[in-house]
């Protein structure tokens, strides 16, 4: 009897179940819309700050009501983060931001965006701050280039941390050296989170 064996899926079959995927995510982001809510969960990233801001940007024209952004984020990309940090703080919507999971490095840096009244965690959100890191390569010029960007970035997240938490820039620069990592209750203590919350009613 001859071996059986699998095939590769044909292009057509790959077209349709990614049109399904889409066609099923659209009522979902019907509601999420609704909602004035918009996700920003997982790797920071230059596709993922386009989409964040294009619902940003579309919530604000429809309405000036609040908006609720819910961050779950490792971090990432950081000029990504800076773009949905700025969008944030560009609309006139005002934002509620709810952490869940972890607030991590550039997602911290979105999470930090709104005034401390309107940051929110749940009870078992973990954040970590830390200073940026580079991969330099290349001429020696080049490292040296990249090495005083990244030095020129951690005093401008430094300064971001400082002005969002109220910690003096040295305890920020002196935390961040290594990776800061926060409970909820560390992280209300510390000036990053205005308020723990267990359910929907409690933000606003």
């Amino acid at each position: 009897m001859p071996q059986a064996y699998e095939t590769a899926p044909r292009l057509d079959d790959e077209e349709d179940e990614e049109k399904i995927k889409g066609q099923q995510s659209i009522p979902v982001d019907k509601h999420l819309f609704e909602a004035r809510t918009v996700m920003v969960i997982g790797q920071v990233s230059m596709e993922m700050a386009r989409d964040v801001t294009q619902r940003l940007l579309a919530l604000a024209h429809v309405s000036k009501d609040p908006i609720n952004v819910i961050v779950s984020s490792p971090g990432g990309h950081v000029e990504s983060g800076d773009m949905i940090h700025d969008t944030i703080r560009f609309i006139d919507a005002p934002v509620n931001i709810l952490g869940m999971g972890w607030v991590a490095s550039a997602g911290a840096l979105i999470y930090v965006s709104v005034p401390k009244e309107r940051r929110y965690c749940t009870p078992n959100t973990r954040f970590l701050l830390h200073q940026p890191s580079g991969g330099a390569g290349g001429a020696a010029t080049d490292i040296e280039i990249q090495a005083r960007e990244i030095l020129k970035m951690r005093d401008r997240l430094n300064k971001i941390f400082s002005e969002a938490t109220g910690q003096p820039i040295e305890r920020i620069a002196k935390d961040t050296d290594r990776d800061y990592w926060m409970g909820p209750d560390e992280a209300v203590e510390y000036g990053l989170v205005g308020k723990i919350v267990s359910s929907a009613s409690e933000i606003g």
